[in-house]
């Protein structure tokens, strides 16, 4: 499942990841404490997740469950990026950050790793 979050959703999917399924009134609580939202900010928020199927609320108590996984949102945003940056192409991509890293031998040693087992 693909689906685009904006920034607004994501603090409240981070918070939903980080702590598992909670009561809207704690999330807006914790999102108050985090970001200084106010409960009605919170409220819009949880119901356009609602609305895109990546929170789930249930009753009594309103408790909201996230229903989309951290690492299916950030390949969606990878793949977006890369397309919309480097044309699709995840070569230009990875030249790029590469380019600007100032990569250790510790993290050469495991990007090759990882390459190698694509292979």
């Amino acid at each position: 499942m693909e689906i685009k979050l904006y920034d607004s959703e994501l603090k409240v999917m981070e918070i939903l990841w980080r702590e598992g399924k909670l009561p809207a009134g704690d999330l807006a609580a914790i999102l108050n404490q985090e970001t200084g939202w106010n409960r009605n900010t919170t409220y819009t928020v949880i119901k356009k997740l609602i609305a895109k199927d990546a929170v789930e609320r249930t009753d009594p108590g309103f408790v909201c469950t996230p229903l989309i996984a951290k690492e299916q949102v950030q390949t969606y945003e990878t793949k977006e990026l890369i397309n919309k940056m480097y044309g699709g192409s995840a070569e230009m991509f990875f030249s790029a950050f590469l380019n600007e890293k100032n990569l250790s031998k510790a993290d050469i040693d495991k990007l090759r790793q990882i390459v190698e087992s694509l292979r």
